[in-house]
């Protein structure tokens, strides 16, 4: 059942946004009596929200806008893509239509919405170039811890570990991901089995991961 009142439009998202890495960094500094009393505070915005409190909903907004945003931006190329689905994001927790645990925390809650429309997003525009990036993003998202929300600011030097990788495993992944062609034609293309081309893809992928880590652990 939906609300009886409409949500306030969110405000437009600032453009490339750091992907909650600041909040995260802040958040680390306080005191843990401190950050839970806060997630406890943003826990109880969503749940006033979600019974129809318009202004706890604008809170949840300015709260966690620029971070949703922002791990949107970084798997899609069409930065209108990124905002159409941010908006999607809070609508979805303002209609309660993805139940929320009031437990849990509400940043991770969030991403997990964006991670479902993306998913959703992908199945609608498979015809569009630009869905290969997203594909490849969503699966090296499931390599890594689901919670690790810094994670995605990495996905800027995504190209350059694509550059690293060998001429063969470079095109596995452009003919799996670019081209859409299954690991039996991969193979076909690159004269090895369909087993051996699942073998390259699992270690492109893998590569590509340890790649993003390095420049997640050589971060200041």
């Amino acid at each position: 059942m939906r609300p009886k009142h409409s949500p306030p439009s969110p405000t437009p998202p600032p453009q490339d946004p750091p992907v909650g890495g600041s909040d995260i960094a802040e958040l680390a500094a306080k005191p843990a009596d401190a950050a839970q009393a806060e997630t406890r505070a943003d826990a109880d915005l969503l749940c006033r929200a979600q019974a129809g409190d318009q202004a706890a909903f604008g809170d949840i907004i300015r709260h966690h806008q620029a971070a949703v945003f922002g791990y949107l931006r970084a798997r899609l190329l069409q930065a209108s893509d990124a905002e159409d689905l941010t908006q999607e994001v809070f609508l979805r927790c303002y209609s309660r239509s993805t139940g929320f645990d009031p437990t849990a925390q509400v940043r991770p809650w969030l991403l997990g919405i964006a991670r479902n429309l993306l998913h959703e997003h992908t199945r609608k525009i498979k015809r569009r170039k630009e869905v290969a990036w997203t594909e490849l993003c969503l699966e090296l998202d499931e390599m890594v811890s689901s919670d690790d929300e810094l994670y995605g600011d990495l996905l800027g030097h995504l190209p350059n570990c694509l550059d690293s990788l060998g001429e063969s495993a470079r095109q596995a992944v452009e003919l799996r991901y670019s081209a859409h062609l299954r690991l039996a034609e991969i193979g076909e293309k690159l004269c090895r089995s369909e087993g051996a081309a699942k073998l390259l893809m699992f270690r492109a992928k893998r590569a590509l991961k340890n790649c993003l880590d390095r420049k997640f652990e050589a971060k200041p």
